[in-house]
């Protein structure tokens, strides 16, 4: 019996020293880093639908004129993986105040910091009678300023238009048809959402009765911009450096906006000097030197040379610096290249690119895969998904992108979540081309744990232009993408061009068996 009790007290001594020693082990094993991302935010009287960095953790808001920025409620949102949590989503689903960035926070296993931003762009307007060029706004000094001509007396201004806020908005007093001394200046009070602002309106008289304000040269268009008395014969003459005849730009090329007004003169010949002036009846602006841009078209345009690595096709000769790329690196993990080279071409010379969406792979294993064709590189594989940067070089502003099709569109046979209406339909072929002003190329992924695609209406989008082809193309027809720009004085760092023969691909959605042809890219830089 002593000698059993002596081996049980043995026992428990050495499980009590194997405790012990368990409870000074480190658990030095860390957890495991996964960034939540946010995959859609929507909020009240929302404009457009959020825009996503999930690289910089950024989300953009685009709010509709009559919300109220200060109180921006969260209608939904989706946050992956899961097990993430947004630690603050029951103050932004409340309304919170979005008038200044904010900065909130979303966890796995770490805290991630992401910022909201919101953006409201509202349309304020301020004319009188016999005013001179636009006026100026000021939202952030609530100050307006604008120009009548020298014959005008400023103690009995009439005011046609005003408006200074969101349409909601109540204006004490209301100038709005009504005549104003504005020797000196007149203040208003704009009422909205609860709150009060303070205007202040300036009018000055000038001697000046037309001015040409700029001009924004391209390779064969140039836009020249002037301001003169509203309602007068206003417009822009132009001439090549050494001619003596002036041109008169025509009235439907001229745009106007109360005393401001754009010419947009076309075709004119790249690499060359002009000249440019406004106009008002008989009075004559400033006279403004220019030259225009030259042109250049898409290397391989053609698309005539391939070559064949292992496996993968590639849109540029062996041993050349690539221009165009495709997804074939991915799609190769699991089945054949899905963009190859083909002899069916619009002149029968040559090569063309033929883009086929296929499911590759077995089963679950397998995903769909559309067959494309973009200016940019295939970065790497991600899983199954890709990483690509989109984007060459390029500073030259293009007014349209021309190319040569055919097209099957075949029955929409796969979705993901979000497309499950689209099962059956016809499948859709794009064709598109942006030119951007990011520092870098832009960076696509397909992956949804980290998903970012390509949004025409981001801030980097100098131009953008597309066209779907939704119906079968049996012969090869000439389609021609006219590019459409924000502004007509950035200048573009990247041209994008990509055509996919599922139109929501990137999503992989699409016909298994849709095949686009496409050859001959060209680009216009005239109107």
């Amino acid at each position: 019996m002593s000698t059993f009790k002596s081996f049980v007290r043995a026992f428990a001594a050495i499980a009590c020293g194997v405790m012990l020693m368990q409870g000074c082990i480190k658990n030095d094993i860390p957890y495991p880093r996964i960034r939540p991302q946010f995959l859609s935010f929507e909020v009240l009287d929302e404009l457009q639908p959020a825009a996503i960095d999930t690289i910089n953790s950024t989300i953009t808001l685009y709010l509709d004129e009559t919300a109220d920025p200060t109180d921006v409620v969260v209608k939904e949102f989706f946050l992956t993986p899961a097990g993430a949590v947004w630690n603050d989503s029951v103050a932004f689903l409340n309304g919170i105040d979005l008038s200044s960035p904010v900065t909130t926070t979303v966890a796995l296993y770490q805290t991630y910091s992401w910022e909201v931003t919101a953006v409201q762009n509202i349309e304020r307007y301020f004319t009188v009678e016999n005013q001179v060029g636009t006026s100026t706004i000021d939202a952030v000094a609530h100050r307006v300023i604008a120009y009548v001509t020298d014959r005008t007396p400023l103690d009995a201004v009439k005011v046609t238009s005003i408006k200074l806020a969101g349409p909601e908005a109540v204006m004490e007093p209301s100038l709005e048809g009504t005549t104003v001394d504005f020797n000196g200046p007149v203040t208003v009070d704009v009422t909205e959402h609860g709150r009060t602002v303070r205007w202040t309106i300036y009018i000055t008289a000038t001697e000046s009765t037309v001015t040409t304000d700029r001009v924004d040269a391209w390779s064969q268009v140039a836009w020249v911009y002037g301001t003169a008395e509203a309602g007068k014969d206003n417009g822009v003459e132009y001439r090549k450096a050494g001619s003596e005849e002036w041109i008169r730009v025509p009235e439907a090329d001229v745009t106007h906006n109360g005393g401001s007004f754009t010419a947009c003169i076309s075709p004119l010949d790249p690499l060359s000097d002009y000249q440019a002036r406004t106009y008002s009846g008989s009075d004559y602006g400033e006279v403004v030197d220019f030259t225009t841009y030259g042109t250049a078209q898409l290397p391989n345009s053609s698309l005539d040379e391939w070559w064949l690595d292992g496996k993968v096709w590639n849109p540029w000769a062996e041993g050349s610096t690539s221009f165009w790329d495709t997804g074939n690196k991915g799609a190769s993990t699991l089945g054949p290249s899905n963009t190859q080279p083909s002899d069916d071409t619009p002149t029968g010379t040559g090569r063309s690119a033929c883009l086929e969406t296929r499911f590759v792979g077995i089963g679950m294993l397998g995903k769909l895969a559309a067959g494309n064709l973009f200016a940019g590189s295939y970065v790497r594989t991600d899983g199954t998904n890709g990483i690509l940067s989109f984007g060459r070089d390029f500073t030259f502003r293009p007014t349209r992108l021309n190319c040569w099709v055919k097209y099957h569109s075949a029955p929409i046979s796969s979705t993901t979540e979000g497309f499950g209406d689209l099962k059956d339909r016809p499948d859709t072929a794009v064709v598109w081309i942006a030119l951007i002003d990011s520092p870098e190329p832009f960076e696509i992924r397909t992956n949804p744990k980290n998903r970012q695609l390509f949004d025409p209406d981001g801030p980097e989008v100098v131009g953008y232009g597309m066209m779907q082809l939704g119906r079968d193309y049996l012969e090869w027809e000439k389609i021609s993408v006219p590019v459409n720009y924000k502004s007509t004085s950035r200048v573009p760092k990247y041209v994008l061009v990509v055509a996919s023969a599922s139109k929501y691909g990137d999503y992989f959605t699409g016909g298994n068996g849709s095949i686009l042809y496409i050859d001959d890219f060209s680009l216009d830089y005239f109107y």
